[in-house]
């Protein structure tokens, strides 16, 4: 039988499943089923689909047992007390039933969806949209939550080993790789006891930096943010700090956001050494760069506000961009107070690196108002 069919016919048939389930158990009556009975008779095609499957054979027999019990609750027709209880007995079995019935139709779809996965990743001829779609498919059923038989389905296929792969083929399309980094990240929230460690263990974490994308640092600070500190000095060990700093650079302003999100998780989870090697790479330097662009504070036009430079009219001259609302606005004193609140360097170094971090604004300042304006921040705390 065509697979295709049997999968209509599933969809159906967990269609009027959920038409039973929406039904109460105290106000049901052998009418609300009758959708479902066309499905039930052992005399119609789709009853001889199902039993002729070997797969779903199970399923089968779970729609026998439910044809029976729904047969039983046409019979009970008086309206006495021993009636009533019989009629809530044999209902609350049929909601057992019916859950049953769905668990199985979800283990088959799930089998069918893990099959096809691994079919379309693995085949050169797949399109790139085909490769999207089963990833997607396969991200939002992660999503829906743990289920040990589908972690089972997934670890048989060795789906882990494949997004891997594909994530780290440059040859492969940007967006394929972007959909498969969500693959992973929904795999490691999936249960983070057994995916976790194959994210440490593999080249994911350097794949996703080297990628670049404003998606790829994103799933990487949703990974910083599971794993926390392990995640953090696996960063470090690998020497990626350089390209993530760098990628506080880059011309695309989604990847310098996305960048400058992982750094202050890095901050705020990272021991002293990861906070040094940061501070090293030159890091407040560009954080005061990206202060005083378009998307910061504009500290330079503040600075001419201050100043009292006017045009020839005499008005001060003004930014049509208002100081304090872009991305980047207070970022110096954001990753300051990242530190200051964190969880990796004890009250002393926290001290330390504040100190250190005034330095560097000093020094990276291109005026006293705009070192006044920075150090008041990072010594107050403020944060955007």
């Amino acid at each position: 039988m065509d697979q295709e069919h049997v999968l209509k016919l599933l969809e159906s048939l967990r269609k009027a499943l959920k038409d039973i389930q929406s039904n109460s158990l105290f106000t049901s009556n052998a009418s609300s089923y009758e959708p479902i009975k066309f499905l039930l008779d052992p005399e119609t095609k789709p009853h001889c689909v199902l039993s002729e499957t070997p797969c779903l054979f199970k399923l089968s027999q779970l729609l026998c047992n439910l044809k029976t019990l729904i047969e039983k609750l046409e019979k009970i027709q008086d309206h006495g007390l021993k009636s009533l209880v019989r009629r809530q007995i044999t209902r609350h079995k049929i909601s057992q039933v019916v859950k049953s019935i769905e668990a199985e139709i979800r283990a088959y779809f799930d089998r069918v969806s893990v099959v096809n996965l691994v079919k379309t990743l693995e085949l050169e001829e797949s399109e790139e949209e085909e490769k999207v779609e089963v990833l997607s498919e396969f991200t939002k059923r992660l999503l829906k939550g743990f289920d040990i038989d589908f972690q089972d389905l997934v670890l048989k296929a060795k789906v882990f080993s494949i997004l891997e792969k594909l994530l780290c083929d440059s040859n492969c399309s940007k967006r394929v790789r972007e959909h498969v980094a969500l693959a992973i990240d929904a795999l490691a929230s999936f249960n983070r006891n057994v995916f976790v460690g194959l994210v440490l263990m593999g080249p994911t974490i350097q794949a996703l930096v080297s990628m670049g994308s404003s998606s790829s640092i994103r799933v990487l600070f949703s990974l910083i943010n599971l794993v926390r500190s392990p995640l953090v000095d696996e960063i470090h060990s690998r020497g990626l700090i350089p390209k993530l700093i760098e990628l506080l650079g880059s011309a695309d302003l989604s990847v310098q956001v996305a960048a400058l999100d992982c750094v202050c998780e890095i901050a705020y989870i990272g021991r002293s050494e990861v906070i040094e090697a940061m501070l090293q790479e030159g890091l407040i330097g560009k954080l005061m760069g990206l202060q005083r662009s378009e998307h910061g504070d504009n500290l330079i036009k503040r600075d001419q506000r201050i100043n009292g430079d006017s045009d020839s009219d005499g008005e001060v001259i003004c930014d049509c961009v208002e100081a304090g609302n872009g991305p980047f606005a207070n970022c110096v004193a954001r990753f300051a107070v990242q530190v200051e609140v964190g969880e990796g360097l004890t009250s002393t170094e926290k001290e330390e690196v504040k100190l250190e971090i005034l330095r560097r604004v000093r020094e990276a300042s291109v005026s006293e108002a705009e070192s006044g304006t920075v150090v008041a921040a990072v010594l107050w705390g403020s944060s955007p």
